[in-house]
């Protein structure tokens, strides 16, 4: 899912050949125009820059011909580089832009460089990120002469070949973004790089490789020194496709600002784009004033001798469960200072619940990518592969964080809580000196667990990932002034992060304070059981059983099968009572219901109705499997295919309380159910105690950073 779609979108015809464009953001009076480069990628090359760069300005981008969704000629006439100044100007007229700021990578940077000094009106500034130039010597393997050449067995830049491109595409793509992406942890780029070569052929290469060289536009030295408008050139010292020399010698010609990048590759756009997007930024507001620091949707706070301490609270969307917790913990830590402020970034349906609750929402939450709907859009019929679905969250994480990151630089915070806020934690330990707040990370599972069906590839890939956490911490440990594990040491999973990495029940305690499990509100404060069922009208004499999925979509289809247990549970159960909760997305009247079922769309004290009832069926998510083991409550739970924290960090700590019973969904029949329904309604409870003191334990650890 992308974080940002299209405010409008098109596509024209230059000279024969369809370019599609794309446009986003509003207003007229600065534009960023993202020009592509060759054939290799398309515009979605920018999308970690797109989103964030939107908020500011109007945002254009079109697809180069030989990707995307621009056409695919393969006669080498159509590739000329004067093709792609006119492919870019072509744009600009169909958009109505009289001028832009100019971002190029790698190919397109001699574009730029073309338009900013032939088309001098029309460039506001210039900035290049792993650009070419006709000035630099050439890496090795860019002065290769066997080009047609038919090698046996080419190696390495040997498949830099007109036979190789033809025989063997897609074995090359895979070498080629590979060379673009040096750096450790690139597993995600690369797989987003190979997918979008694939858009193109060998063939195309072929043609773009082959094009007719021009004699104009010329690009010398005298016209990179004719270029006057800002310039700015970012380059990494490890770019195995253009030597940063290119980007030091346009800087000189052009009197530009030059950046060079330690240990970084050739697209520093994709692989540390925190980064890069305040090098552009912070470029922008020096030379032009834009987008400046005076946002007004947030509040600016005057300097003062005295002031009130203030915290942001990052509440991550993905269930409510953890937004009641942090309102909990946010609660006890007012006790401790009763004059705290505390601003919450977050989303629907948390700033929902947070506004119920009279809490103060940041104004830049409005402008948060929506997380929630891309896990939706991930799942499948009661299945979520949850490790996927957080990688291809990625362009939403960065859209997110250069949200937050603009909230802090704009006002003085004393605290920042990320209650899972994967997106800071990543980008604050890439990059420490952005940080601009004390930080305390909270998460109730520390590390990625393979589902066995993703075999070796997927294995690989979680220790990948794993193998990046370890190192942020360690390498940065000054990042996290503070981490809570909300749990206890028992509850960490006896897994190991992955292959030569260490135990997690060996890390984590190095690492983590624990604050023991935190609930909204603990089921002690309820009151007893026989008096609490009655107010919410529940009989003595009928065996109450509540369904509930969560609010999610994925739900769905656990509901239809729970439903049609019903009748055969009821056969042995006659005294059984069925609500079904449906969630905020999910409409209770999509679904037919046996008669003696009800059903609600949302119960706001969903909490005390778990306590009261006899058995809940439940989904496998943790706040409210933990409600029900806190509360006594007899519950089956079914976790989510593929979702690896159901499965194994969700389902171990419900062991170490002895609460619940597990269901594996594609083995679980109407008559299964409803057979395991009876049985756990006659077995005595025998659930552990789960602490109520959680939320002040926590609060007490935050309190120490104020």
């Amino acid at each position: 899912m992308r974080a940002k779609q299209p405010t409008t979108q098109g596509t024209l015809d230059r000279d024969g050949v369809q370019l599609h464009y794309e446009v986003y953001g509003k207003g007229d009076h600065t534009i960023l125009f993202l020009v592509p480069c060759w054939p290799v990628i398309h515009s979605r090359g920018y999308k970690a820059q797109i989103p964030f760069f939107s908020n500011h300005f109007r945002c254009i981008t079109y697809d180069p011909r030989g990707n995307g969704q621009s056409d695919r000629p393969t006669d080498p006439e159509a590739y000329r580089f004067v093709d792609s100044v006119k492919d870019a100007i072509a744009v600009l007229d169909e958009t109505k832009t009289e001028k832009a700021i100019l971002v190029g990578l790698s190919a397109s940077g001699p574009v730029c460089a073309a338009l900013a000094a032939y088309y001098s009106d029309r460039v506001t500034a210039m900035i290049t990120v792993g650009a070419a130039s006709p000035f630099a010597a050439s890496h090795e393997h860019r002065s290769v002469t066997d080009y047609f050449r038919k090698f046996d067995k080419p190696q390495g830049w040997e498949k830099q070949n007109l036979h190789y491109w033809r025989e063997n595409y897609p074995d090359y793509a895979d070498f080629f973004i590979n060379q673009i992406f040096p750096e450790p942890h690139s597993t995600k780029q690369i797989e987003d790089g190979i997918k979008w070569m694939m858009q193109t052929s060998g063939e195309v290469l072929i043609a773009a490789r082959a094009a007719p060289e021009d004699a104009d536009p010329v690009l010398d030295e005298s016209i990179y020194r004719s270029i006057k408008c800002p310039v700015l050139a970012i380059h990494g010292d490890d770019d195995a496709i253009i030597p940063d020399e290119d980007s030091k010698i346009v800087a000189s010609l052009t009197q530009g600002e030059l950046v060079i990048i330690p240990g970084a590759g050739h697209n520093p756009l994709a692989r540390i784009p925190a980064k890069i997007n305040v090098l552009m930024r912070d470029f922008l507001t020096r030379k032009l004033g834009v987008p400046g620091s005076d946002n007004k949707e947030v509040p600016q706070t005057a300097p003062r001798k005295i002031r009130r301490p203030k915290a942001l609270y990052l509440s991550s969307p993905i269930g409510l469960g953890h937004a009641r917790r942090d309102l909990a913990i946010t609660r006890e830590l007012r006790k401790l200072h009763p004059d705290l402020q505390v601003d919450w970034l977050s989303q629907d349906p948390v700033t929902r619940f947070l506004k119920a609750n009279d809490e103060r929402i940041h104004p830049a939450s409005v402008r948060l990518a929506n997380e929630s709907a891309h896990i939706e859009s991930e799942a499948g019929e009661h299945d979520l592969h949850a490790f996927q679905a957080i990688r291809h969250m990625d362009e939403i994480l960065i859209a997110n964080f250069m949200i937050f990151q603009e909230a802090v630089e704009q006002e003085a915070y004393d605290l920042v809580i990320a209650d899972e806020a994967w997106d800071v934690d990543h980008y604050w330990h890439e990059h420490p000196e952005l940080k601009k707040a004390q930080v305390a990370w909270l998460t109730d599972f520390v590390g990625y667990v393979p589902m066995p069906e993703g075999g070796t590839h997927e294995a690989f890939l979680t220790t990948d990932y794993n193998a990046e956490m370890i190192e942020h911490v360690e390498n940065h440990p000054g990042v996290r002034d503070r981490s809570i594990f909300v749990g206890n040491p028992a509850d960490i999973v006896p897994h190991g992060f992955g292959k030569d990495l260490p135990a997690m029940r060996d890390w984590v305690p190095q690492h983590f304070d624990f604050c023991g499990y935190v609930l909204g509100e603990h089921p002690s404060g309820f009151g007893v059981k026989g008096e609490l069922r009655a107010r919410l009208g529940y009989a003595e004499d009928e065996k109450v059983c509540i369904v509930t999925v969560g609010g999610s979509g994925v739900g769905g289809t656990l509901i239809r099968r729970i439903l049609a247990a019903y009748p055969i549970a009821k056969r042995h159960i006659p005294e059984l009572r069925m609500i079904l909760v449906t969630g905020p997305r999910l409409d209770p009247a999509q679904f037919d219901l046996p008669d003696g079922v009800e059903a609600r769309a949302f119960v706001p004290d969903l909490d005390r109705h778990l306590a009261a009832c006899d058995l809940a069926l439940v989904q496998g998510g943790l706040t409210t499997t933990m409600e029900l083991a806190a509360a006594g409550t007899p519950f089956l739970y079914f976790p989510l295919k593929n979702h690896f924290e159901q499965n194994f960090h969700v389902a171990h700590r419900l062991d170490q309380y002895r609460a619940g019973r597990k269901m594996i969904f594609d083995e679980s029949s109407p008559d299964h159910i409803a057979l395991a329904m009876a049985q756990e309604l006659e077995k005595p409870v025998a659930s552990c105690p789960v602490e109520a003191d959680g939320a002040f334990r926590a609060a007490k650890m935050l309190s120490e950073l104020l």
